[in-house]
């Protein structure tokens, strides 16, 4: 396997690119002008996106679709883009031969073989990870070439078992707004690059560093960021000491470290050179006071190093939000932005998809989505939510209904007791069986088991057994007024148009019924 990943014009084949980090990575590397293919089972919005920008993507994951390659270094043709069917189109041709982004060709045939890069995800019995293996492609794990993107620029990698995709989207959405053109890689789309990915121009890239498969020890950044330290993968991590060693070792590849001493782990463990706190008497680098929690978001008085910098107004809710812009504060200044540049940007940020994400109100019904699936994630939201709602009326808002899909059977069983007391600030709780992420079933742990454990904290809890009932219930049972949370990682998010037609006609009919009566 080779030791560098060549950005020089060879080209690469992402197996699974339509996932969401290794979709960003692939339109990093098309927009450089760079030759990506890439495999994929379904079409979606993301590989609309990269092929659009000239990648050429074949609609299975099969051994055959290397064998394109080894054509293609033989024969030498035009690179096209591939049908539906896997076949190379020859109306579509983006480029007679791969070039880099300085207009260099690769020197010899070999170099048409593509860099293959997989996720964790892809298990060593893939037969196109086979194929590559045989053809003798190097072969890339997703982290490593993510490391030497980062290595590129002088990068800022936001790490922590929560909170990541929002600071670095955040981040990202400050560096564009204050004229600093950034190249960002994030695990969330984002309304204001319309993706998960964006090329900049200046020397700063933005990136989302992953800790769930240990290869957070492979970034060398210049600032790194830490958010919060706990065990959230027990597939990879026995115990959180196995997770703080691979924090210590990413710190220690960064220049310049940014934590969030709120976190005990973070606060003993990391000791970061830059801290950040929202409490006032932590003695940390940059902290908070005057803090007011709103349904439209969050205002507070920032302090550098004793010193007040100004009124900080940011559009998202909860105080673990608040946490996520103070990161964003601390490393703004460290680039020599003025806090007003700052604050400025940060009152205009939307959010990252998935990221208590309001995708309509219908009949009354807010419906939103969030990737939460850690005990910790789910409190932090549906506190959100309870700020929301405490804000309003009784009138106008009635109950807090958590939607809950469990996300990995290791998860599940390592977190049981903690998941059955996290959804207190919830009227009511709907959850359906676990969403695998492809492990293998655990015995004795399903659905039913967590939601007789969670209906020993809380009075409400009604078990759905798949998607399909999820949806008949939510139909059923939803009330003018209710917040509806979507939690979870896996798929969820799928019923959530058919759940809001219902209502959209509920709310039409009833429209027609008044009309009819006057």
């Amino acid at each position: 396997m080779p030791s560098s990943v060549d950005f020089s014009g060879r080209p690469f084949h992402f197996i699974g690119i339509g996932g969401i980090g290794m979709s960003a990575l692939a339109y990093i590397l098309a927009k450089r002008q760079v030759p990506v293919y890439g495999s994929d089972l379904r079409s979606s919005h993301i590989t609309q996106r990269l092929q659009d920008n000239g990648a050429h993507i074949f609609w299975r994951q099969d051994a055959s679709n290397l064998l394109f390659f080894e054509k293609l270094n033989g024969e030498q043709p035009e690179p096209a883009r591939v049908n539906g069917g896997g076949i190379p189109d020859t109306r579509a041709r983006q480029r007679s031969t791969p070039q880099s982004v300085n207009g260099q060709s690769p020197s010899n045939s070999a170099s048409l073989l593509p860099q293959v890069v997989c996720s964790t995800a892809i298990d060593a019995n893939n037969s196109e990870y086979r194929a590559a293996l045989d053809l003798g492609c190097p072969i890339f794990h997703r982290s490593d070439l993510l490391a030497a993107l980062i290595d590129d620029y002088d990068s800022i990698a936001v790490a922590g078992t929560h909170g990541k995709t929002t600071t670095s989207s955040l981040i990202g959405h400050l560096l564009l707004q204050c004229g600093l053109d950034p190249t960002i890689v994030v695990g969330g789309e984002v309304k204001t690059w319309e993706g998960n990915a964006r090329l900049g121009h200046s020397p700063y890239l933005v990136a989302e560093a992953d800790e769930s498969d240990g290869s957070l020890a492979k970034l060398s950044a210049k600032f790194g960021i830490v958010t919060n330290i706990e065990l959230d993968h027990p597939d990879h991590y026995q115990s959180l000491d196995q997770v703080v060693e691979i924090f210590k070792v990413f710190k220690r590849r960064c220049e310049v470290s940014i934590g969030c001493i709120d976190c005990p782990t973070v606060r003993d463990q990391l000791q970061p050179s830059v801290s950040y706190s929202l409490n006032l008497d932590s003695g940390a680098d940059y902290t908070v006071d005057c803090i007011a929690y709103r349904a439209d978001g969050t205002t507070a008085r920032v302090w550098e190093r004793g010193e007040i910098l100004g009124q900080l107004s940011l559009p998202l809710l909860g105080h673990h939000n608040l946490s996520n812009a103070l990161a964003a504060v601390a490393l703004g200044r460290l680039l020599g932005l003025e806090f007003s540049q700052i604050a400025a940007a940060i009152a205009t940020f939307a959010g990252a998809a998935r990221r208590f994400e309001l995708k309509g109100e219908y009949n009354g019904i807010q419906f939103v989505d969030d990737y939460a699936h850690h005990p910790s994630e789910i409190r932090a939201t549906l506190n959100a939510a309870k700020l929301q709602t405490k804000s309003l009326s009784s009138g106008d808002r009635q109950r807090t209904v958590a939607v809950f899909q469990p996300h990995r059977y290791s998860r599940t069983q390592k977190f049981l007791s903690e998941f059955a007391s996290a959804f207190e600030d919830a009227d009511l709780v709907v959850v359906t069986d676990i969403y695998s992420a492809g492990e293998a079933k655990i015995e004795g742990i399903d659905g039913v088991r967590i939601a007789e454990a969670i209906a020993e904290h809380h009075p409400r809890v009604h078990y759905q057994e798949n998607l399909d009932a999820v949806r008949q219930f939510l139909c059923e049972m939803l009330l003018p007024g209710d917040l509806v949370l979507f939690l979870g990682a896996g798929n969820l998010n799928q019923i959530v148009p058919e759940v809001m037609a219902f209502y959209q006609e509920t709310e039409r009919e009833g429209l027609q019924a008044t009309r009819h009566r006057a």
